[in-house]
């Protein structure tokens, strides 16, 4: 289906990213043997939890998903693939099936985002193949009795990014998402296997980057300020750099606009519903959140938003219909000396 050039859509207005995966998974109380379906009945390791698994053995329940966030006024959506990197996939021993559940998370992500923009042409949406940090850091030991040991190499990163970048881009996707960023050596291991996947096949993909400042002190896990982060990646040609997870939209209003004024692409925001409370769970209003967020358009600080955990299609609705007269942020224009 032949859609606008995205670039185009940022400069004219807001777009509108979804809401979180696992917490609407989460409402339909999923057993053991949903998550198993027929197929991995008889599979040795518990696989309660492995959300990126259901688009094998519940693909209907993860479009229904992407439909509700997109008739919400999404513009974009996640593919179900934040661990679906041989290397998270070790934890459930299924490793081997990386490239099949992001082929297959990205025909979902696909169909829905089809099928809804056949509904509304004159709104066409987008799938974005979400690549997540991993499980395993290559900047700090997993080890406080030896500093210096690393529980994953670059190069082994590498591997498995590539591998997942081809099952997203051969499942349909529109742009390649790597986000929340706890460290940033893993991110250019990323983009390194996304550039290299990309020059080898002759293709022309959007990258964007979407990191996570852990807590009020403004840094990475692995320590850089989002002014470091940035410029650890700003030699990628871009479409977009922002913030998600960690942190509400209220705590992250200082690093989005740090990051807002020193980038050169487009910046994204999908912050949590706030901060969990002492159950865990995600206590912000979507109007609330929708409030917050439209001050920080008005700072012209936004090219997309949406939001991250504890956040749902009816945050995401607040979050657009409180952009619909939002103008976006201008991208700074750079004087050569």
């Amino acid at each position: 289906m032949q859609k606008p050039d995205i670039k185009q859509l940022l400069q004219d207005r807001i777009l509108i990213i979804d809401g979180a995966m696992g917490t609407m998974i989460q409402r339909y109380t999923l057993s053991e043997s949903d998550f198993r379906g027929n197929r991995f009945k008889d599979w040795p390791s518990d696989l309660k939890g492995n959300n990126d698994l259901l688009n094998l053995t519940q693909p209907q329940i993860i479009e229904a998903i992407h439909k509700e966030y997109l008739m919400a006024g999404a513009d974009i959506i996640e593919t179900n693939t934040f661990s679906c990197t041989s290397i998270a996939m070790e934890d459930y021993k299924m490793s081997s099936l990386a490239y099949e559940l992001n082929v297959e998370g990205a025909r979902i992500a696909r169909k829905a985002a089809d099928e809804i923009t056949a509904l509304e042409p004159h709104k066409p949406r987008y799938v974005a193949g979400a690549l997540g940090p991993t499980n395993k850091t290559a900047s700090i030991s997993p080890n406080v009795n030896d500093p210096g040991y690393r529980g994953i190499t670059f190069d082994e990163l590498v591997v498995a990014y590539k591998e997942q970048t081809k099952g997203l881009i051969d499942g349909g996707v529109d742009l390649l998402l790597v986000e929340t960023v706890f460290d940033t050596l893993n991110a250019k291991a990323a983009l390194y296997a996304i550039q290299e996947f990309l020059e080898d096949n002759n293709l022309d993909v959007p990258v964007m980057v979407s990191g996570t400042i852990t807590d009020q002190s403004g840094r990475t896990l692995s320590g850089q300020t989002t002014e470091a982060f940035y410029n650890s990646i700003s030699h990628v040609n871009l479409l977009s750099v922002g913030l998600n997870c960690a942190l509400g939209a209220e705590l992250m209003r200082p690093y989005l606009e740090e990051l807002s004024d020193k980038a050169l692409c487009h910046v994204s925001c999908y912050p949590n519903a706030g901060l969990p409370n002492e159950m865990g769970e995600y206590d912000e209003s979507p109007q609330h959140m929708a409030n917050t967020i439209k001050e920080f358009a008005k700072s012209g600080m936004l090219n997309i938003v949406g939001g991250c955990c504890g956040t749902t299609p009816a945050h995401i609705k607040a979050i657009a219909d409180a952009m619909k007269n939002m103008k976006p942020r201008v991208l700074p224009i750079i004087e050569s000396v």
